[in-house]
């Protein structure tokens, strides 16, 4: 199966651009998330892969064809969409037969694909129902199993599970996961939900206001963000920014000083960092430990207790005002408006600078 290239990739609409210059390249057989919020772009980038959007300038390459110059029907793409646009007057058998019989393709491979789609999502036993008569999850297999017949070079999925409910998300995806074992083609999964994308996804595009922020894999880019906007984006709940001055270090890595007065070392080289002074201290609630007062870096006062079963988040307000989210226990007993110590684990630190670009401990160095 072949990769895809986009190459300086521009869209505009009227005097609006939504994607900027973007280059990326996908891999054969790769699972790619595209991952931002409503408008950043997304979704009309798969679009113009589609070639439901026309491009502007740049270039998209499938393999060795260049297909931004040619209509949708061949691009050897199937899309699957967040509303399954079934026909409702037709039977499954015959909403996912209807684009091979278009195209004329023999009736005995029309059955043979039909069949073994419908066997490999589990839907076989639908093939005579209409859409009315079956479930979103089943109507949102047979939008599957209709570009699953088209043998298709790439499948293209814009945010196929935002019309399930929370429990049928989750097996869907779980299928959806196993179904690209399955096939050959690259998958490109459209989401706004960071759960779907770090679960289905060998890469990340973390796209924000019409470019790229970062591409890595779904531990890249939770562990190692590149912006501020993937540190708050992605993790639940989002990242912690506390403000932060440089201070003197003898051991090479840099320290910090809050805006309370604490002091935090990290494990990240002061010799790599900007000359500028001020930074952002970045930290994930699973790096900030509630303690007894005295025996951490600072304290506070615990102004929202939430507590999620296997841990709990403690909101913690610091004496200048800023919040920090802390993680603690399942059966914590901290309740609300408790004084509470703080201990951050300065070794799974970030920094940020005034460019809001992140820097991180080496591999090697975090504890």
């Amino acid at each position: 199966m072949p990769g895809i290239e986009l190459k300086n990739v521009t869209k505009a609409f009227g005097a609006a651009t939504v994607i900027d210059n973007v280059s990326l390249s996908i891999r054969p057989h790769e699972f790619m998330v595209f991952l931002g919020p409503s408008g950043c772009g997304k979704s009309t980038l798969l679009r113009m892969i589609a070639g439901l959007e026309s491009v502007d300038a740049g270039e998209i390459w499938i393999g060795d064809r260049r297909v931004d110059q040619l209509a949708p029907g061949e691009r050897r793409v199937a899309m699957v969409f967040q509303h399954y646009a079934l026909y409702p007057h037709m039977t499954v058998r015959e909403n996912m037969s209807f684009g091979l019989r278009n195209v004329r393709l023999a009736e005995v491979e029309i059955v043979k694909r039909v069949a073994s789609a419908a066997r490999m999502l589990e839907i076989d036993h639908l093939l005579e129902r209409k859409p009315g008569q079956i479930s979103g999850g089943q109507r949102q297999r047979v939008a599957i199993g209709r570009a699953i017949v088209k043998e298709p070079q790439l499948f293209l999925f814009d945010e196929p599970l935002s019309n399930l409910d929370a429990a049928l998300r989750v097996r869907t995806r779980l299928e959806i996961a196993q179904l690209h074992q399955r096939i050959e083609a690259a998958i490109v999964f459209v989401t706004h939900d960071q759960v779907e994308a770090m679960t289905l996804a060998h890469r990340i595009v973390v796209m924000n206001n019409r470019r790229i922020e970062q591409i890595g894999t779904p531990m890249e880019i939770y562990s190692r963000p590149a912006t501020t906007f993937v540190a708050g984006f992605v993790g639940t709940p989002a990242m912690n920014f506390i403000s932060a001055s440089l201070v003197e270090s003898g051991n090479g890595f840099a320290s910090v000083c809050l805006p309370d007065g604490a002091l935090v070392e990290t494990h990240i080289d002061k010799a790599s960092l900007p000359a500028s002074q001020s930074f952002k201290l970045g930290i994930r609630a699973e790096c900030v430990d509630i303690c007894e007062i005295g025996q951490g870096n600072t304290a506070g006062t615990a102004h929202f207790v939430e507590r999620l079963g296997d841990r709990t988040l403690i909101y913690v307000r610091l004496a200048d005002g800023a919040t920090v989210v802390a993680e603690d226990a399942g059966d914590s007993r901290v309740q609300l408006n408790d004084q509470v110590g703080i201990k951050f684990n300065g070794a799974a630190g970030h920094l940020f600078d005034d460019q809001e670009r992140g820097h991180h401990a080496a591999q090697d160095a975090r504890g």
